[in-house]
């Protein structure tokens, strides 16, 4: 798939069939991520790959925001290592977003749900939830869970409209690029 068109056709998918995503196409979403840039090089990343059925059902009540996760075959969960990199939030967001596109390639619906800095309940962070729930040590943040899936969903692809010139500005704020 050509690069602009993988990026029109990227889109939020949070219903999923029942079917199995093959290892290979998870392998290949894993390089893209493995080939996202990193602050200084320095790589910071961890993935965690769940296919497991009872994990992803506990993974989608981390939050209500990832009950999307039910219908999902695979879940990857996308971390950094703090020790490793203070810019670990911003690489694991690059790598999120090249899995994201890699899975749209691949014919593949993704979504991102949101852990870092989000609450479980009113005792536990949602990160807290899932480092317990994956045996995640505690130098090794979670920034988010990425559910991959052959879409249940159609949805349109992004167009010309969506795009807000309003907001790029040509050498100082304020003054118009187009």
């Amino acid at each position: 798939m050509e690069f602009f068109e993988t990026v029109e056709k990227r889109r939020s998918i949070r219903e999923y069939q029942d079917k199995k995503v093959p290892k290979a196409e998870i392998e290949k979403i894993l390089e893209a991520a493995f080939y996202s840039p990193s602050s200084r090089n320095k790589r910071p990343w961890h993935f965690i790959v769940v296919e497991d059925r009872d994990l992803i059902i506990k993974l989608s009540q981390t939050r209500s925001a990832l009950k999307f996760l039910e219908t999902a075959p695979l879940a990857i969960v996308v971390c950094g290592d703090e020790t490793i990199s203070s810019a670990w939030v911003f690489d694991a967001s690059i790598a999120a977003e090249h899995i994201q596109l890699a899975a749209t390639a691949l014919g593949l619906g993704a979504c991102w749900g949101h852990v870092l800095e989000r609450q479980h309940n009113k005792e536990k962070s949602a990160e807290e939830y899932i480092r317990e729930l994956l045996g995640i040590p505690k130098h090794i943040r979670i920034l988010c869970v990425i559910g991959i899936g052959y879409p249940a969903e159609r949805k349109p692809e992004h167009d010309e409209k969506e795009i807000m010139w309003e907001r790029v500005h040509l050498n100082k704020f304020g003054n118009a690029f187009r």
